[in-house]
Order: C-alpha cells, then sequence, then structure tokens
C-alpha cells in the first residue's frame, strides 16, 4: 500500500492485465469486485441515514439562523458567518451524494433533492456541478479530459505552469503555499460560476427551474443580511461565510486527487486501475468521515459512485484488498499528510514558471 506516490505522468501503456499469470481481464477484475461488493449489500440504499444527517444539518442551520436574529449588531456576529461556512458545506456533502444517486432508489427523487439542495440552500448551480463533476469521475486526472485539473488560477502540470508570466509567474511559483490562502475566495468563485451557468448560453438542464431557486437565494440572503446588520459588520458576515465555505470545501475536495498520477489523453487504462491509482484516500475514524462528508473514501467512491456514505468504510476492506491481490497501488494517508503532499506538488509543478522564487516581481521592476 503506497502513502505518497509521486505526481507523475503515468504511461499510456500501464499494464492492465492481471499478474502472476491470471488469465481475467481488466473488465472481468473489476466485475468480479462489483459483484463481491454488490452480493454484501453495500450498494443498497441507506436511505435513513440521509435523513438523520439532512435533519442534523438543518437543525443546526436552523441554530445559527435564530443566533444570528438573537445577535443582532454584534461583532459575535462572525461566529455565526463561519458556523454557516461549515453548515453550507455539509448541505454541499448530501447534494454531492444525491447527484450521485446514493440517497434515493429513483434517479428522479436523488436529482430533486440535489437540485433543491445546491441551489436553494448551498447557492450554487446544481447543473453546473453535475457537468463538471460527470466528467471528473469519467476520466480522473486525465490531460485534456478532466476539468478538475485544467488550468485555471491554479496550474496542475509543469506546461501550463510554464506558460505563466509577470505576477501571475509570481504566484504560480508559490501556489502550493498560496493554495489554502486563495481557496478563501473559492466560495464566490461557486456562486459566481454557478450564475454565469445559469445566464450563459450554453445548454442548461431545467434552466428555469435553477434561476427559480439560485437568484431569490442569493438576493434574499445578501438582502437579508445587510438589513439587520450594519454595512462594516455585513460585508465581514459575508467574507468570513464565503471564506470558511471555501477553504472547507476546497479543503475536502483536493486531498482526493492533487498529487495523484496524471494519465495522458490518449490513456488506455482501464476502469479498475484508472480509478484507483489517480485517488487518495485519507484514514482518520469517525470524525474525518464527518469532516470530509465521506470523500476521503475517495477509491470507493470511484469505484462505486452510487455507494451510500456508510457503506464506502465497509467496502474499503474489499477493495484494498483485492488491489493488494492484483498488484495495484492503493493510496491512503492521514489529512495533514494529504495536503503536504498537495503543497509540495503544487510547488514543484510552478517552479515550472521559472525565476527565483523568492524575487518580487514588483520590486524587480522598480531595479531593486
Amino acid at each position: 500500500m503506497s502513502s505518497t506516490p509521486a505526481p507523475v505522468l503515468l504511461d499510456s501503456r500501464v499494464r492492465t492485465t492481471t499478474p502472476r499469470g491470471e488469465k481475467s481481464s481488466p473488465t472481468t477484475e473489476y466485475s468480479a469486485l462489483l459483484r463481491t461488493v454488490r452480493d454484501q449489500g453495500l450498494l443498497k440504499r441507506r436511505t435513513g441515514f440521509y435523513i438523520l444527517m439532512f435533519a442534523a444539518v438543518s437543525l443546526a442551520l436552523a441554530g445559527a439562523v435564530a443566533g444570528f436574529v438573537l445577535l443582532g449588531d454584534s461583532w459575535y456576529q462572525l461566529l455565526i458567518a463561519g458556523a454557516l461556512g461549515v453548515i453550507l458545506t455539509q448541505f454541499a456533502f448530501l447534494a454531492h451524494e444525491a447527484s450521485h444517486r446514493q440517497v434515493f432508489e429513483s434517479g428522479k427523487a436523488n436529482d430533486r433533492a440535489a437540485r433543491l439542495v445546491a441551489n436553494l440552500i448551498v447557492g450554487i448551480s446544481y447543473s453546473w456541478w453535475m457537468t463538471k463533476h460527470s466528467r471528473h469521475h469519467a476520466n480522473p486526472n486525465v490531460l485534456g479530459k478532466d476539468p478538475d485539473i485544467e488550468r485555471d488560477v491554479i496550474s496542475f502540470t509543469e506546461e501550463d505552469a510554464a506558460r505563466a508570466t509577470g505576477l501571475y509567474g509570481w504566484f504560480t511559483r508559490r501556489q502550493g503555499y498560496l493554495f489554502f490562502p486563495i481557496l478563501m475566495f473559492e466560495g464566490l468563485n461557486l456562486h459566481v460560476r454557478g450564475l454565469r451557468t445559469v445566464f450563459g448560453r450554453g445548454r442548461v438542464d431545467k434552466r428555469w427551474v435553477e434561476m427559480g431557486m439560485l437568484v431569490p437565494r442569493l438576493v434574499i440572503y445578501v438582502a437579508l443580511i445587510f438589513v439587520l446588520l450594519p454595512p462594516g459588520l455585513a460585508f465581514a458576515f459575508l467574507g468570513v461565510q464565503l471564506a470558511v465555505f471555501g477553504v472547507y470545501m476546497g479543503a475536502s475536495f483536493a486531498p482526493n486527487h492533487k498529487g495523484m498520477p496524471l494519465l495522458p489523453r490518449d490513456s488506455k487504462v482501464d476502469f479498475l486501475r484508472r480509478q484507483v491509482l489517480t485517488s487518495r484516500n485519507i484514514r482518520g475514524g469517525r470524525l474525518v468521515d464527518v469532516f470530509m462528508g465521506g470523500l476521503n473514501y475517495q477509491i470507493e467512491h470511484h469505484l462505486f459512485p452510487n455507494m451510500p456514505r456508510p457503506n464506502l468504510k465497509h467496502a474499503q476492506k474489499l477493495a484494498r484488498a483485492y488491489c493488494a491481490d492484483h498488484s495495484i497501488d492503493y493510496t491512503e494517508t492521514s489529512l495533514m499528510q494529504s495536503y503536504g503532499i498537495v503543497i509540495r506538488y503544487l510547488n514543484r509543478v510552478g517552479l515550472s514558471a521559472g525565476g527565483d522564487p523568492f524575487d518580487c516581481p514588483a520590486a524587480s521592476a522598480y531595479g531593486r
């Protein structure tokens, strides 16, 4: 079992056959694991668990709203803002699971629940999320196919980093160290991307339904804050809530694939290895299970995307043993180790931008 694999580009010819002289093909390898998981009932819905989770998070939201109203004009409101950031991330986890058909037997029921929670409660577009996330699951860490490793503020490949110049290049050379601070803006970014999607020209499933939920949610939320709080405190409240939401979301999703091997666009790697070799699990027990909303079982989530959260830990034992028997690297680290891997990986990629990472472009411009 590997703990800190090097974030390298895997050859497209990576072995797709079973070692030790076995005759089973890559397809039958995954089918055998899937059959074992299904026979143990691990794909059965756990609707009761999700009802309890939704009730608990809704109760927490109600408590935060009550605290907000009772506190009034007080800087203690920033504690409520931070709590809201955490609560909304927990709702995002539930929307993510419903989008994967993990909650209800009916696909339509899952879609309705996910769309409602994502748009009306969290404030992000379900259609945007589904389009992006579906592409990621089909091709995790595959260059040119996985949107999660496309060049944006952060560069995930040396080729992308090498294109960064000027102030952007200065940032890129330090992007590992700056990754978590920049996540403070990710909450705002998610809301903006949602609005750009529903108001954009591209195809959007149930566009008017999403507009009818997303726009009132964002407008009413912001309006209430500015009506009930003085302007300075209102801006601070929004800033803290969005920052906590962004950092929490990023801290939950980043450990899963960042710093794991990349696959060429034309890769022929079979499904089992493609999902396992590019994913990282996070150990830590129940506390990490709750903190990451089940995303800590990333390998099992990618192998069985419609598996309910409570069953992932049981599937892990089967998947880990199966990978060991078939000589497939299975990566698992602690949460802090994963953050260290992500930071080192991004810094190593960022150095491709060139220049001294301790040079300040502004100072250089004035002949320092």
